[in-house]
């Protein structure tokens, strides 16, 4: 065969890039058309195992349209399930359609070490990345739990998952999930992190530092910043957030995840509104900023669509002032078989608690802690006269309570004193009317009740042992000569 017609044979057997974001726009649009035409109803455990499959040709046929991309297969995953995610976050079904299939999709570069594609659509709502079969599969087997947890806490940094699909074309199998943007391209991102907390090769490559918006690790934060500042509610805020995201995860048996950070310095050349290019105009996703994820607080978010800070966190660096969006992301590595041999391999050529892969109840720890102590602190307040104020004033508090008290530890000595003459009488005067019998046990009451009362321990009563039987009869002596001399009193 020529060059030529070979060219002819993989262009008829393998779609263009152009077809294949076309084939996934059509394709969704299919499928959340499709199913509005099914009834609402309560959300069953075998709607997430239910993946549904529909032939597109070119030409169209009786449910499906006509279309000028190759001919493909759509599957589709969940999608009871899925359109009850986008329901929680406020997605409206026109809105959703409008977003991924009214503007073309804009292909993202790639930092990380996978193979995967992002697509962002226009309005800068959805993220649009292809995942591996695996991660796929892992998915659909983690959607009731995502379930149960969304619906405990829809504000999270976790990613929100809105639909996940499959496209069959020619010898291409993508499998696509839809998900939501973490750092809106109407503010410029002045730095870039992909944080684990580990560092064992956690450096931006080369190759990364040459482009123009370069993604940096783990070693690069701690040389270029040190640590990003907030007050000490947001702070509380933000590490709860985490902490309770992190335990999700490490439930799922889930680690090798990221904190995506974006750094936006306020100081600097702040966009102008003709350069906004319409990004987040009437914000269609509830809980989708950063702010709006850490603030569990707050009753119910506000479009932000004439906010310039578009739900950043405010945050400091030195002097100057920063809005910080971040979100936890590549969730969908579990600890299987694979990754522990990759763990133990790395483990024989470098310390093993550095790698990034590790199983999930350490690599949460260590996730928090380096976010916690590392990446992210606390704003203390000034320490100076004021607290040598305060402090003044607590000491000459406790002096002032101490010259109160100590007059009422006075009254309450002798008030018990009077309580024990008083029931001293009235044991005697029982004794002379019933005899000896009743102030047997009256005594016992008395020994006990003066000892209660003076103990500096009054959860613990006196123990009464005797070594032999001669010794409790000597101390039945001197009970009786007690006894007399209370009765000639």
């Amino acid at each position: 065969l020529t060059q030529n017609s070979m060219d002819g044979v993989f262009s008829s057997l393998y779609p263009t890039a152009a077809a294949l974001k076309g084939a996934i726009q059509l394709g969704i649009g299919y499928a959340v058309g499709n199913l509005s035409s099914k009834p609402d109803r309560d959300v069953l455990m075998q709607d997430f195992s239910v993946v549904e499959s529909v032939f597109l040709p070119s030409e169209g046929s009786n449910l499906t349209p006509a279309h000028h991309y190759p001919d493909f297969r759509l599957k589709t995953y969940a999608p009871l399930a899925f359109r009850y995610f986008r329901e929680l976050f406020g997605i409206k079904p026109d809105d959703y359609l409008y977003s991924i299939c009214n503007e073309p999709l804009i292909e993202l570069c790639n930092p990380g070490a996978s193979s995967s594609w992002f697509y962002l659509t226009s309005d800068d709502e959805f993220i649009i990345k292809t995942v591996q079969h695996k991660e796929a599969e892992f998915l659909q087997k983690l959607l009731p739990g995502y379930y149960m947890n969304l619906n405990q806490n829809p504000r999270t940094l976790l990613p929100k998952f809105y639909g996940l699909y499959c496209i069959q074309c020619g010898g291409v199998t993508v499998r696509v999930v839809v998900m939501n943007n973490v750092l809106p391209r109407a503010i410029n991102m002045h730095y870039k992190y992909d944080l684990k907390g580990s560092s064992y090769k956690r450096r931006a490559s080369r190759k990364e530092r040459l482009k123009s918006s370069p993604t940096f690790k783990d070693l690069d934060f701690q040389e270029m910043h040190e640590g990003l500042h907030f007050d000490p509610d947001t702070y509380s805020a933000l590490m709860k957030t985490l902490q309770r995201d992190c335990r999700v995860l490490e439930s799922f048996k889930i680690m090798d995840y990221s904190l995506l950070l974006g750094i936006h310095i306020s100081d600097r050349k702040p966009l102008s509104r003709e350069n906004r290019c319409d990004s987040r105009r009437g914000q269609k996703v509830l809980y989708s900023t950063a702010l709006e994820s850490i603030q569990g607080n707050t009753k119910g978010p506000e479009p932000v669509a004439d906010d310039d800070t578009l739900g950043g966190i405010p945050a400091k660096h030195k002097d100057e002032n920063l809005l910080i969006f971040l979100g936890i992301i590549d969730i969908l590595q579990s600890y299987r078989f694979i990754k522990k041999v990759e763990h133990s391999w790395k483990a024989l050529v470098h310390d093993g608690d550095t790698v990034s892969v590790h199983r999930p109840s350490f690599y949460a720890d260590r996730f928090l802690k380096f976010m916690g102590s590392t990446v992210f602190k606390k704003i203390h307040p000034l320490r100076g006269a004021s607290s040598k104020r305060k402090r003044s004033s607590l000491y000459a508090g406790k002096s002032a309570s101490q010259e109160i008290l100590s007059p009422q530890r006075e009254e309450r000595k002798e008030e018990k004193k009077a309580q024990t003459l008083n029931m001293i009488f009235e044991q005697t005067f029982f004794c002379n009317v019933f005899g000896e019998a009743l102030l047997d046990s009256l005594m016992d009451d008395l020994l006990v009740t003066t000892v209660y009362s003076s103990s500096r321990q009054p959860d613990l009563l006196p123990r009464v042992s005797f070594k032999s039987t001669g010794d409790s009869e000597e101390y039945l002596e001197n009970r009786y000569v007690t006894h007399a001399a209370v009765r000639s009193q």
